[in-house]
């Protein structure tokens, strides 16, 4: 297991913050935010003194009903070998669904979605995780992630399921002490417990992130200060383990360098005590100590894998689900039986409002030729329209909704946002069919062109 040290996640916004911290071994990159030919001056100056950037990936959706894509693996490998990684990481998730499969349109979450902790569940994941790891050039690890929902009639802990994962695979896990704190908030989870369960030599890296609590809901912001009891919960997991590595994740609000630094002391503080407490423990369940070479993987060598294709019945389960789901979150549909319906409505507007800030940083012009009305009407704009093409096509269709409608009301402001909209659209890359030809006609038609 590669030992990684303290470090951060690098974004654009704190990039020369991060250069200066005292401090940081290592930084994880957003992989989808990177282009191997044309790195960030910042990220190459890190790479070139020597420190290590590991890619994190948010869009391959292993948790899916679907096989992974191959493009974006490729991507991701293509991301892996081009910064020198000695490892990617994605989550436990799921990110679209509908589709063929299903017989219904296909939509994304804009975000990261909980699967199931099922058996059915555990199959798919299983199987995608296995296509992931033959495409990737370097090991894979995982993240639990945080939810604001609970499926019904779950079948295993989150523990169990994690490890099980991990003995079926070889799999090695990114542990977010964060996400196990907002699904103590949320779903009424012992962080302690998931921790007993796991095969903590699998872990490859911990995750530290800020939140905020609004009516009794943890909202896992990325965007306000580490609070105690997550530092606590990294406490818990220290003293079970010593992990290869512990970073800080802040994606919005971004505070002063010295509040990074003091945060990232703080993290130090707990593995520092850690390890006065348990000076030369075991690394992990499995027995591994710190610096062994033998591979998580052996453990999967014990497990039967099931057969190629075991898994193809409880795709198309997951797959119905997963729509149902999505579509009551994104697009108006009723909600599924068994699901607290206030919780989807909380779930709901936190993927709009994810999407209006995402959409917000991918277009920017688009806030600044709206003001403060950009925001009202982009989540009006997603109330009932999923996301189908990714958040650039996303910009573009909120801009369309807005000019069919005759708004902006101020003629500047509209003019600005019709001269925006036709500099980006661009023909189609595939040649629509009769119907979608007559909507986009009419659409031009109102827009004046």
């Amino acid at each position: 297991m590669v030992r990684l040290g303290t470090g951060i996640g690098w974004r654009p916004e704190i990039a020369d913050d991060i250069e200066r911290l005292p401090g940081i071994d290592w930084v994880e990159v957003v992989a989808e935010n990177v282009c191997p030919g044309h790195l960030p001056d910042g990220l190459r100056r890190l790479r070139e003194r020597g420190t290590t950037v590991v890619p994190h990936g948010v869009s391959l959706g292993l948790g899916g009903a679907e096989r992974p894509d191959a493009s974006r693996l490729a991507a991701l490998a293509e991301r892996a070998e081009a910064l020198g990684s000695p490892l990617v990481t994605e989550h436990i998730a799921f990110v679209r669904a509908g589709g063929p499969r299903t017989a219904s349109p296909a939509a994304e979450a804009g975000h990261l979605l909980p699967v199931p902790r099922t058996r059915d569940a555990l199959d798919v994941l299983c199987e995608n995780v296995r296509i992931a790891q033959d495409s990737l050039p370097v090991p894979l690890a995982l993240e639990n992630i945080a939810a604001l929902i609970t499926w019904p009639d779950e079948e295993l802990t989150e523990g169990r399921f994690l490890a099980e994962l991990v003995e079926r695979t070889g799999v090695r896990l990114l542990i977010d002490v964060a996400n196990l704190h907002t699904n103590r908030v949320n779903r009424g989870e012992d962080p302690a417990a998931a921790l007993d369960a796991l095969p903590t030599s699998a872990i490859a890296y911990v995750h530290v992130a800020g939140g905020i609590e609004r009516d009794g809901v943890w909202h896992d912001s990325h965007a306000h200060p580490v609070t105690r009891p997550v530092l606590d919960v990294l406490a818990e997991l220290c003293a079970r383990t010593a992990p290869p590595g512990v970073l800080l994740e802040r994606d919005d609000n971004f505070p002063a360098a010295s509040e990074l630094a003091a945060e990232l002391d703080a993290i130090r503080a707990v593995t520092a005590k850690a390890a006065e407490a348990a000076p030369g423990r075991l690394a992990g369940a499995g027995g591994l100590r710190e610096g062994s070479e033998a591979p998580v993987a052996a453990v999967a060598a014990a497990v039967a894998a099931p057969a190629p294709g075991a898994a193809e019945g409880a795709r198309g389960r997951i797959a119905l689900a997963q729509a149902s789901l999505l579509s009551s979150l994104v697009a108006g549909a009723p909600a599924p039986e068994g699901f607290d319906r206030r919780r989807l409505g909380v779930q709901s507007r936190a993927l709009a409002a994810k999407r209006a800030d995402v959409v917000g940083k991918v277009a920017p012009e688009l806030p600044r030729i709206l003001g403060s009305g950009y925001r009202p009407a982009f989540l009006d704009y997603a109330l009932d329209r999923p996301m189908t093409g990714g958040y650039r096509r996303d910009a573009l269709a909120f801009a369309e909704h807005l000019l069919a409608d005759q708004r902006p009301e101020d003629p500047a402001a509209r003019r600005q946002l019709t001269q925006w909209w036709r500099e980006r659209s661009g023909p189609a890359p595939v040649r629509p069919g009769p119907a979608a030809r007559l909507a986009r006609a009419a659409r031009l038609a109102l827009l004046g062109r």
